[in-house]
């Protein structure tokens, strides 16, 4: 069983979001998020975890993310979650434990954290009531180099930042190391889309 990957696209000062939304537009960094999320070995498919806000945050004709298992965590047990189409299954769990716990099958392959900030932020930041199981070791970070959307309103943790007060270390990997990883060819160096400018990383808890 591998552990959780946090799969997520934000600008140099973590900006992840706006009004409930991304703040770029980009297609080819989408599919990139739809082939890593997707991919796994014939009998075996991933899991996507992600809170509430992130759920709704999809648009509904997309919901579920097709070819994968959903889970979404809420606190609210009585939330229903309403979906258009029945393409994947979709299950809710009232905590990250719960979701770990519930996807923890042997035909499950690889289980990513999507969002929200609450999410990523319990997975980067092991404690005494998150087990070792619930904290993720291997971080696909899109960078957003350019611009720098100053009108994001939602930040994910600076968990380089984190990694120098002790907290975590994180090694940035290589280009290759990503490749292998997702079993597919990234693009490398800087990639322009939109006017916008990005790159894809692949970071490892050390």
């Amino acid at each position: 069983m591998s552990h959780l990957t946090i799969i997520v696209a934000a600008t140099k000062s973590n900006g992840i979001g706006q009004s409930g939304k991304l703040p770029w537009r980009l297609s080819k960094e989408m599919a990139y998020f739809a082939r890593v999320t997707s991919s796994a070995p014939e009998g075996q498919r991933n899991v996507v975890i992600m809170g509430r806000k992130t759920w709704e945050s999809i648009p509904a004709n997309f919901k579920p993310l097709s070819k994968r298992f959903n889970v979404v965590v809420s606190h609210n047990g009585d939330y229903q979650l309403t979906s258009s189409r029945l393409s994947a299954p979709v299950h809710l769990c009232s905590s990250l434990p719960s979701a770990v716990e519930l996807t923890s099958q042997a035909d499950i392959y690889r289980r990513f954290i999507i969002g929200g900030v609450s999410l990523i932020s319990e997975t980067l930041n092991p404690t005494s009531s998150n087990p070792m199981s619930c904290t993720a070791d291997r971080i696909l970070l899109t960078r957003i180099i350019a611009p720098d959307y100053p009108q994001c309103d939602v930040y994910m943790p600076d968990f380089l930042e984190a990694g120098k007060e002790g907290k975590a270390v994180w090694k940035r990997a290589s280009h290759d190391e990503l490749v292998k990883w997702t079993g597919f060819d990234v693009p490398a160096g800087v990639q322009e889309e939109n006017g916008v400018s990005y790159e894809f990383q692949m970071w490892l808890r050390q």
